[in-house]
């Protein structure tokens, strides 16, 4: 956690969240490394969960695929991360996470580095314009409430890029599955996509059709 991160997600969140209360706020890569945001989320009516996937300081899940949260749908009010999204191999699933777990009306704040030097926790695999973050939100179905980079000249090395997104009330883990599925380059990738979906709508008909030809794993 570098100053620069901490002072941008402060500001956000007092500007989106301001003192509605009560809040159930998810952390996503919360491991406290030089610091974390919990220290934000200090207000007795606030619920502050720290997600990582891996044991130790603020961390009070664990799973070892930051992929696919566990925790159910419509569960939080707000979900936060910061300095994570490029350690992600595939950070847009993460994102379709999150944009799951948040309730309807709910809003994610997402910080991450446009450039910076390698650093590999245990893998270093992206940087972020806000170009990038603004089609996040529309591959995720998030609006897009705020994006802006600090590329100045006395901007520190990282040149984070914050997202704020907004999850609409009506938002469909389906509609969004089924966009993403229909984007797909590849027929393996489009499969793998359908049998990792969440959504019944999606995989009730596979599963009819694998019971009656007596397939029993899917």
């Amino acid at each position: 956690m570098h100053p620069s991160s901490y002072n941008q997600m402060e500001a956000a969140i007092n500007e989106h969240l301001g003192n509605i209360t009560p809040l159930n706020i998810l952390d996503v890569g919360s491991y406290d490394v030089n610091g974390s945001y919990k220290p934000i989320f200090a207000r007795i009516e606030w619920s502050y969960t720290g997600f990582d996937q891996t044991e130790g300081p603020n961390v009070d899940v664990v799973s070892t695929d930051p992929h696919k949260l566990p925790f159910d749908n419509d569960s939080f009010d707000a979900v936060v991360s910061g300095q994570a999204f490029e350690h992600m191999e595939y950070f847009w699933i993460a994102m379709l996470e999150i944009a799951r777990v948040l309730k309807p009306n709910g809003k994610a704040f997402i910080i991450a580095p446009s450039k910076g030097f390698e650093h590999r926790y245990p893998i270093d695999c992206w940087r972020f314009y806000p170009d990038g973050f603004r089609t996040l939100g529309k591959w995720s179905g998030l609006t897009v409430l705020e994006v802006k980079s600090d590329l100045a000249d006395h901007a520190s090395i990282w040149g984070d890029t914050l997202g704020v997104f907004h999850k609409p009330a009506d938002w469909s883990l389906f509609d969004t599955e089924l966009y993403a599925i229909s984007g797909a380059h590849d027929e393996r990738r489009r499969a793998e996509m359908i049998l990792n979906s969440r959504s019944w709508k999606i995989t009730s008909p596979l599963r009819s059709i694998a019971k009656a030809l007596g397939i029993t794993r899917l």
